[in-house]
């Protein structure tokens, strides 16, 4: 029953993994290439090959993170590189398909002459591929084994070392494209960061409100009644005069967060409120997986 569950687990992972890889090949063959854009990472140095020297990116985006696997299953631990492995295998896989496909002339890049129109579905089709990867626990390798294995060995930031790659691969590709596809660039590569945040984060992102009020159970027993969600009101203590306090704290979807605000301020004009992003929340009234 256990080894059930956990196969139907894994393919929940691997299936979704490889329908982004394979929309991230498809972005990566038929809009980034054919419009000399760039991309981040070992991806982009496959990329910065292939201008230079015509090689197809299936093979060299297998070839360089070859030996990252082998120092990644060593130094960092079998459990966490399986799915990122099976990421990059996918990905190399996709790629070689649609260079097979597009060799004998049944898939052609779309014919578009704005290059900003280019760029930005570009950036779209690559965060919807790689924030399929990334929600679903995989990696496409690369640059990732490398930021992990430094945090790991030597403590440093992972979105420090995977910056310093990408500003790296982007400077050395100014010998080989144009300084304007450049910039393009840096426009997909921030469309892409933001449909990968919605993706892995969800349609649904929340508030949690924290309240610190004289009237905390009433504050609670009115945001419950008239918003539906749970509320949970725990004691603390206040930092200045040592006074028992209550505290409100509560979770909800962003267009409940103006109601909140008011019947907080029409129940104690004094409370202390505080709101922060929520990015993933799971339990009733949510998601449940």
């Amino acid at each position: 029953m256990n080894l059930k569950l956990n196969v139907n687990m894994l393919w929940k992972q691997l299936i979704p993994i490889m329908i982004g890889t394979a929309i991230y090949a498809a972005a990566i063959h038929l809009l980034v290439i054919p419009n000399e854009l760039m991309e981040g990472g070992v991806t982009g140095i496959s990329l910065l090959i292939n201008y230079a020297l015509d090689i197809p990116p299936s093979y060299t985006t297998l070839l360089i993170n070859i030996p990252l696997f082998y120092v990644g299953w060593r130094f960092i631990g079998k459990a966490s590189m399986g799915l990122t492995i099976f990421g990059t295998l996918s990905l190399s896989f996709f790629l070689w398909v649609i260079e097979f496909l597009m060799s004998k002339g049944l898939i052609m890049p779309p014919e578009l002459d704005d290059v900003l129109l280019v760029t930005l579905y570009a950036g779209v089709a690559t965060g919807v591929g790689l924030g399929l990867v990334f929600r679903f626990g995989g990696t496409t390798g690369g640059a990732d084994i490398i930021a992990r294995l430094g945090n790991k060995t030597r403590g440093w930031s992972m979105g420090q070392v995977l910056l310093t790659i990408d500003a790296l691969v982007l400077t050395t590709s100014a010998f080989y494209i144009h300084y304007e596809k450049i910039f393009y660039t840096l426009i997909l590569v921030f469309v892409a960061a933001r449909i990968i945040d919605f993706i892995q984060e969800g349609e649904h992102r929340a508030k949690a409100f924290t309240i610190i009020s004289e009237q905390a159970p009433m504050i609670a027993e009115r945001i419950q009644s008239e918003t539906e969600r749970g509320v949970t009101i725990f004691s603390a203590k206040g930092g200045y005069k040592l006074q028992p306090k209550d505290v409100v704290y509560c979770v909800v979807y962003r267009q409940e967060v103006r109601k909140v605000k008011l019947l907080v301020k029409q129940l104690d004009p004094k409370a202390f409120l505080i709101i922060n992003d929520v990015h993933d929340v799971l339990g009733e009234g949510f998601k449940t997986e």
